[in-house]
């Protein structure tokens, strides 16, 4: 008995004759929940200000603010983002590039020429809804609907998935969007 509680005592033992540690610098890029909500509450109502913007401005100020958005709440300054948009068909069906997410969300740019402008639809609402959010450090998913009402009251709802990291300033980036029409049998 006396030989398991030198044992038990040892480890104490052993800190107690340890120089103390002066704190340290830390970095931790762990992404919080509060942080993914704001980005999505954020990303809806940069969707809504865009389309305000061309209400009261036309496309180019609408262009302009899409812009910016992209700039801030998108991850292509990192690389390629992996978005497949909701209303895209193919050759032009993912977006990997800025020019391409904001030729979807403000239409205007003859190399896309089925884009009319996702934003511009008069969008007066958007919510999320998750279905789950997974964080894991410094990435984090989530999975769920959106829903969008249009000025006549209609609510148009899509699946969605977004995907986000955080840059070297600690800003969350989408790095992966992926939104679809639920499936309608017929």
């Amino acid at each position: 008995m006396k030989k398991s509680l030198s044992l038990l005592a040892l480890p104490a033992m052993l800190a107690a004759a340890l120089p103390a540690q002066a704190e340290v610098p830390l970095a931790n890029r762990a992404i919080t929940q509060a942080e993914v909500l704001a980005a999505q509450n954020g990303w809806c109502k940069a969707l809504l200000d865009i389309g305000a913007a061309h209400a009261s401005g036309g496309q180019a100020a609408a262009k302009a603010l899409a812009e910016k958005v992209i700039d801030t709440a998108y991850g292509y300054q990192m690389g390629p983002v992996l978005f497949k948009p909701t209303l895209t068909v193919a050759p032009q069906t993912f977006r990997t590039t800025k020019a391409g997410a904001l030729a979807y969300f403000v239409g205007g740019d003859p190399a896309f020429p089925k884009d009319d402008g996702f934003a511009l639809k008069g969008w007066t609402r958007c919510e999320v809804s998750n279905s789950a959010i997974f964080i894991a450090g410094d990435s984090a998913s989530t999975q769920g609907n959106v829903s969008f009402t249009g000025k006549d009251g209609k609510v148009t709802t899509v699946d969605k998935t977004w995907s986000y990291v955080k840059d070297d300033a600690g800003r969350l980036r989408i790095v992966v969007h992926h939104s679809s029409l639920p499936y309608a049998p017929r």
